[in-house]
C-alpha cells in the first residue's frame, strides 16, 4: 500500500485512485459507503463488491461502480445478477479472503458482521493492505489477533520515516465509527503518554429516562426509534441497552493500546460531541459532528486528508445545549458486563459479542423481554469468559457457534 495522501502529487500529476474492496454493500454502512465512493469517483476506483444475500442491490452497485469482481455469500444466487461485461463473480467459502487480498486492492472496507469476518481481515493485513472496518468482532474478539499486524505494518513505515502517516497503526486498522473516528482525529499529531484519558460518548438511547418499571415492558417497536441516528437494527438494540457502549470500550483498549480504567463513557443526548480525549495537562480536546455515519466513514477512506462531505456540519447556535451526565449501569447492566469481558480477556469478550447477537435477534422475535437481554450476556460471561484465554482465529468461530447454540432458546426472561 502506498502512503501517498490525496494531496501528495507524484510524477507531476494527481496519485492514483485508491482502489477499494468493499466487503457488505448492502447493509447500512456498506450503501453509506457507497454513496462517500460515488460522490468521490476521482479518488476512489472500486475493485470488488461483496455482499450477503441481496443480489438486487448488488446487481444495482456494480452497475453504479463497475468493480471488477462481485461476491454473494448466498452462491445460489451468485449467478442470477445481471453484472457490467466483464465482471468477475468469486465463489467459494473464502470468497471475502481471496477479494480482499487482490493484487490490485490498497484498502479494504469491512462493512459485514459477524466473527467470520476476522479472516478477511487478517489475511488483508497480513498482505499489507490498509482496513477500515465497521465489524465490532475485528476488535471486541479479535483485537489480539489484528492489532499487532496494525502495530508491525506502522513499525515498517516509522523506521524510515517516523512522521509518515502510515506510521501510527491507525493507519492501517482504521475504524468506522463515530466514536472511534472522533477519538482518532483527537489523537492526529498527539503522544500517546499525553493523554489521561479516552471518553466515549453516549446518546443514551431512547430509554435514557425511563424507569425501570417502564424498561421492563419495552417492545421492539418501541427500542427501535432511536432520538438522535439513523442505523441498522442491531445497533439500535445496542444503543437502547448500551451494550454498544461497552463492546466500544473494548475496542477502545485495543485500538489506542489503553488500559481500561482509562476508558470513560459519558451520557450525551445530542450526539454532537462524539467523542473526547483528556490530556495529562488538563486539557480537553474533543470532535463534534452532526450525527451522520458518512462523515466518520469519509474520514477512514481518506484518511490522512479531508475532503468536502454531503454530511452537515453542526450548528452550534441553533443546538443552543450540550448535556452530559454519567450513565446509570443499575438500569443498564450491560455496560459493566462488557467492561468486566474486557478485564478477563478475548474470550469472554468474543463470547459477549456473540451472546450479544442471539440476545438482540430473540428480543426482536419475541422470545426475549428486554431485560433478558444484559441477562443473557451476563451468563454467557460467566460461562465462558476463561480469564486469560486468546484464542486463534478457529478457537474464536468455534467458540462463536457453542455460544449461540448455547443460548438460542435458554430462557433469559423470555416473553409469555
Amino acid at each position: 500500500m502506498s502512503s501517498l495522501s490525496f494531496t501528495e502529487r507524484g510524477g507531476g500529476g494527481q496519485p492514483p485512485a485508491r482502489r477499494v474492496a468493499l466487503l457488505g454493500s448492502t447493509g447500512s454502512i456498506g450503501r453509506q459507503t457507497v454513496e462517500v465512493l460515488a460522490a468521490h469517483p476521482d479518488a476512489f476506483t472500486v475493485v470488488a463488491l461483496a455482499a450477503g444475500s441481496n443480489a438486487g442491490l448488488l446487481a444495482e452497485q456494480a452497475g453504479r461502480l463497475r468493480p471488477r469482481a462481485v461476491a454473494l455469500g448466498d452462491e445460489a444466487a451468485l449467478a442470477g445478477p445481471d453484472l457490467p461485461t466483464g465482471t468477475e463473480r468469486v465463489g467459494g467459502s473464502d470468497a471475502l479472503e481471496t477479494l480482499a487480498t487482490r493484487d490490485d486492492v490498497d484498502l479494504v472496507i469491512v462493512a459485514t458482521s459477524g466473527v467470520v469476518s476476522l479472516r478477511p481481515v487478517l489475511a488483508a493485513l497480513r498482505a499489507g493492505k490498509v482496513v477500515a472496518t465497521a465489524n465490532k468482532e475485528t476488535l471486541v474478539a479479535g483485537g489480539h489477533l489484528v492489532m499487532p499486524l496494525a502495530r508491525d505494518l506502522a513499525a515498517a513505515v516509522a523506521a524510515t520515516d517516523p512522521g509518515d502517516p502510515y506510521a501510527s497503526p491507525l493507519a492501517w486498522l482504521r475504524p468506522i465509527d463515530s466514536e472511534h473516528s472522533a477519538i482518532w482525529q483527537c489523537l492526529v499529531g498527539e503522544s500517546m503518554t499525553a493523554v489521561a484519558s479516552l471518553i466515549l460518548t453516549a446518546s443514551g438511547g431512547p430509554f435514557l429516562d425511563s424507569t425501570p418499571e417502564e424498561i421492563a415492558t419495552v417492545t421492539p417497536a418501541q427500542a427501535l426509534r432511536h432520538p438522535t441516528w439513523s442505523m441498522g437494527a442491531k445497533i439500535t438494540i445496542d444503543s437502547a441497552t448500551l451494550a454498544n457502549k461497552g463492546l466500544e470500550v473494548i475496542e477502545a483498549h485495543w485500538l489506542y493500546d489503553v488500559d481500561y480504567d482509562a476508558i470513560e463513557v459519558v451520557i450525551h443526548p445530542q450526539s454532537v460531541v462524539h467523542s473526547a480525549v483528556r490530556f495529562v495537562d488538563g486539557s480537553l480536546k474533543a470532535q463534534l459532528g452532526t450525527p451522520d455515519m458518512r462523515l466518520p466513514i469519509q474520514y477512514a477512506l481518506t484518511y490522512p486528508d479531508r475532503r468536502p462531505s454531503p454530511a452537515a456540519p453542526p450548528d452550534l447556535i441553533a443546538t443552543s445545549r450540550l448535556d452530559f451526565r454519567a450513565p446509570d449501569e443499575g438500569r443498564f447492566p450491560a455496560l459493566r458486563i462488557a467492561r468486566e469481558a474486557g478485564h478477563l480477556g478475548p474470550r469472554a469478550s468474543a463470547a459477549l459479542i456473540a451472546a450479544d447477537e442471539v440476545a438482540v435477534a430473540r428480543f426482536l422475535d419475541g422470545s426475549l423481554d428486554f431485560p433478558g437481554i444484559p441477562r443473557l450476556l451476563e451468563a454467557a460471561v460467566e460461562r465462558f469468559g476463561v480469564a486469560g484465554d486468546a484464542p486463534d482465529i478457529d478457537g474464536l468461530v468455534a467458540l462463536d457457534l457453542e455460544v449461540r447454540a448455547a443460548f438460542a432458546t435458554t430462557a433469559f426472561g423470555a416473553r409469555t
